[in-house]
């Protein structure tokens, strides 16, 4: 073995490089996380062993009706009305967002009364009024106000228990995006307009081409989080009533066979599952519009990534100057400094 003599020359043969000694480092003790981890593992143990050993949950029944028609057409229904809610509710919060951000007073003021009337009321209040609405108005009609009618037709043929618990959803919704969207259009700087308006590019262009593709890095997290709830609060459309959802087809068979505690776990695994399939997704959304800003660019910026030389940025060598200058190596006025 190599090492350093007395005298600092290093020993072995003439002309080689000294070694220095090696620094045998050792780890900082932390006996805290190691006892938090402990601690946090038993705590764990003893939730799930009072999960699964309790008799009352009756796991039997769980999955016996963890697959009933019943339950899967609720499922169906749950996610039909998370869906379309929340595919309406992202095209009217676009709008009110841009609405929000108008110079015309109008359109703002419309925009901030609605996002402050629908976020400031309770969503089983709205699902009540939409539930009314037939009582309220038997009869609605088109035509030009406090003037003529063109047509009438009676409100109950039109909002049906699911179009009400529709729109109620969607309206609520809306809201809360419109000012996620608002958020994420104002994190884009100002520049990126300035200079597409500069190119001659109209405003709708814009927004479709430049501005809303660099927000949606902003947008998606939340927007993902809004249709994670939206997804529970179709648990609320009984206030309309609709009765096909995933709550009220639980609740119905457990009244029935007079064991509610084993149909809301049903439910409860039912909403887990579903809730889990939509994080994976916002995970890949997310991934895809958020390219540029993650630590992989970052490091391959530096030169540690795929392509990088791990020590920084290469110096650029002959053949490369070259190439950029578009000549040939042959040239008699190429002058190439190293």
């Amino acid at each position: 073995m190599t090492g350093r003599t007395p005298g600092g020359d290093a020993a072995g043969a003439p002309g080689d490089d000294p070694v220095p000694d090696r620094i045998h480092a050792r780890p900082v003790p932390r006996p805290g996380r190691w006892i938090s981890a402990v601690v946090l593992l038993v705590l764990a143990a003893m939730a799930a062993n009072a999960l699964l050993t309790n008799e009352k949950f009756r796991w039997d029944v769980v999955w016996l009706y963890f697959r009933d028609v019943t339950v899967v057409r609720g499922v169906g229904w749950t996610l039909v009305l998370t869906f379309c809610s929340m595919a309406i509710a992202i095209v009217l919060a676009v709008l009110l967002a841009i609405m929000r951000r108008s110079d015309n007073p109008v359109m703002k003021s419309v925009s901030w009364g609605y996002i402050w009337f629908f976020r400031g009321t309770p969503i089983y209040t709205q699902l009540v009024f939409w539930g009314l609405v037939s009582v309220l108005y038997p009869r609605l009609s088109l035509g030009i106000p406090f003037g003529p009618e063109f047509f009438e037709f009676r409100t109950a043929d039109l909002f049906t228990a699911f179009v009400c618990a529709l729109i109620g959803l969607s309206l609520n919704e809306a809201a809360y995006l419109a000012e996620i969207v608002r958020a994420g259009l104002g994190s884009v700087d100002p520049g990126q307009t300035e200079a597409a308006k500069a190119l001659g590019m109209k405003d709708g262009k814009i927004l479709r081409r430049i501005v809303l593709p660099q927000a949606m890095r902003v947008i998606v997290p939340p927007t993902g989080n809004e249709t994670i709830s939206l997804l529970k609060t179709t648990s609320l459309v009984l206030a309309v009533p609709f009765t096909l959802d995933l709550q009220y087809s639980t609740n119905a068979i457990g009244n029935r066979i007079f064991l509610p505690i084993p149909l809301l776990m049903v439910a409860a695994i039912w909403y887990l599952l579903i809730t889990s399939v939509l994080m994976v997704g916002q995970h890949y959304i997310e991934r895809y519009y958020g390219r540029g800003f993650g630590t992989q660019t970052t490091a391959r910026r530096r030169g540690r990534g795929p392509g990088g030389t791990g020590g920084g940025r290469r110096k650029p060598s002959k053949q490369d100057l070259i190439a950029a200058s578009g000549t040939t190596k042959d040239d008699p006025f190429l002058e190439v400094t190293p």
